[in-house]
């Protein structure tokens, strides 16, 4: 049960092999188990019982439980002095995980074994095999990939030692998720709500549907936002590109909703603005007819008493003199000079009516036609925005992948 060896200070190699199928073998060298095969029959192995031999303790570094496995109760010895043991194994691990870019993401777990009591001194633990068999013995034996697939498995040809100076032997597996059901069922539905909100600018800005439309799209984000939360993994250092893609779409949705309030309430100070402008209108007409009738009253007040005067002065002296004939017919004159500049004034005064209601009929859409360029400009920045942000995402998806 002693390791065996004829010499205490000499050195035990012990050779592994892994394969993704999850099958470890390791064999090593018993001095002490040797036969020759022409006394025996020519037999060249046998299998004993694994309490009969001493066996290294080799196990693996990363592994969570130790009891869930297929135990094999025989070694295999050879005549030669080579002892094999075989064990089908389920490991269940600790790795890790950079998922910056989930759901495009290439994993790369190590599986460190070692012995835990014996240092290099003692056991020193060398590759069985090359890479490239092991890699495609693997992709043979592997049965079930579901969520993942195999792309490659690795070791390092030259064991590394811990801080207790144990030889370690380590296997590095890489997989690829298949990202086809995160692009169908997570991706594409943020998209669709993007485009859904791209849409919502051809939407009238004069009732309440496009405020209460935008505020549903951004809901259903914020419910594919906590959907978020369930499917990632929180093993990273760095901010997922899934999660920024979607901090992205939820930002710039958000940004819409506020310009559309913006606008309504622009809308809504312009409808108000001409309700008291209409109000102020009547008042002013009402009292520019009140002090137009009373001025014409008064003009043809001071006409009828000229013309009864001049009237007068002629009847009661018809003898008078010329100049007095004279005198009314300037008054007359005069007074139709007076009508003449009054039909001008008259129609002055109405020409400028008519152009302060035309000021006025501006000022009432001043505060919709900035509504509605704001509108415009925004819409604009908000599609060129939103096409740089999705380029810029895809391409940071696109980027190879890391090798460290």
């Amino acid at each position: 049960m002693a390791r065996p060896t004829k010499d205490h200070h000499q050195t035990t190699t012990v050779n592994l092999f892994m394969g993704v199928h999850a099958i470890l073998d390791v064999n090593w060298d018993n001095d002490f188990i040797s036969w020759e095969l022409d006394d025996f029959c020519g037999i060249d192995h046998v299998y004993i019982p694994t309490q009969s031999l001493w066996k290294p303790d080799i196990g693996i570094e990363e592994m969570l439980e130790q009891d869930k496995f297929y135990q094999s109760p025989f070694l295999g010895a050879y005549y030669h002095g080579l002892v094999q043991y075989t064990q089908e194994q389920v490991v269940r691990s600790t790795c890790k995980m950079a998922v910056y870019k989930f759901p495009f993401d290439i994993q790369r777990c190590n599986m460190s074994f070692k012995s835990l009591l014996y240092s290099n001194e003692s056991i020193k633990i060398e590759v069985y095999e090359n890479n490239t068999v092991i890699r495609e013995l693997s992709r043979k034996a592997i049965i079930t990939q579901y969520e993942w697939i195999f792309i490659d498995i690795t070791v390092n040809n030259k064991p590394v030692s811990d801080l207790f100076n144990h030889s370690k032997m380590i296997y590095t597996i890489t997989m690829k998720r298949r990202s086809v059901l995160y692009i169908v069922n997570f991706l594409l539905p943020i998209f669709f709500f993007f485009c859904l909100d791209l849409a919502s600018f051809l939407m009238s800005d004069s009732g309440g549907e496009k405020l209460s439309y935008k505020v549903t799209v951004l809901l259903a984000v914020t419910v594919m936002q906590l959907i978020l939360n369930d499917i990632l993994p929180s093993s990273s250092d760095k901010v997922p590109l899934i999660a920024t893609y979607c901090i992205g779409i939820f930002a710039l949705m958000m940004l819409s909703l506020m310009e559309t309030i913006l606008v309504m309430y622009l809308m809504e100070k312009d409808s108000a603005s001409q309700d008291d402008e209409t109000d102020q209108d009547g008042d002013l007409n009402e009292n520019h007819e009140d002090k137009k009738g009373r001025a014409n009253f008064h003009s043809c007040i001071r006409g009828m008493k000229r013309c009864t005067h001049c009237a007068s002065d002629v009847s009661t002296d018809e003898t008078s003199s010329v100049v007095k004939e004279g005198s009314c017919s300037q008054l007359t004159e005069v007074s139709l000079v007076l009508g003449k500049v009054s039909d001008e004034l008259g129609e002055i005064e109405k020409t400028m009516s008519q152009l302060s209601s035309r000021k006025t009929e501006k000022k009432r859409g001043y505060w919709t036609r900035m509504a509605q360029k704001i509108n415009k400009i925004f819409s604009t920045c908000y599609v060129t925005a939103g096409t740089l942000f999705l380029v810029v995402m895809v391409s940071l998806w696109s980027l190879p992948e890391d090798n460290k």
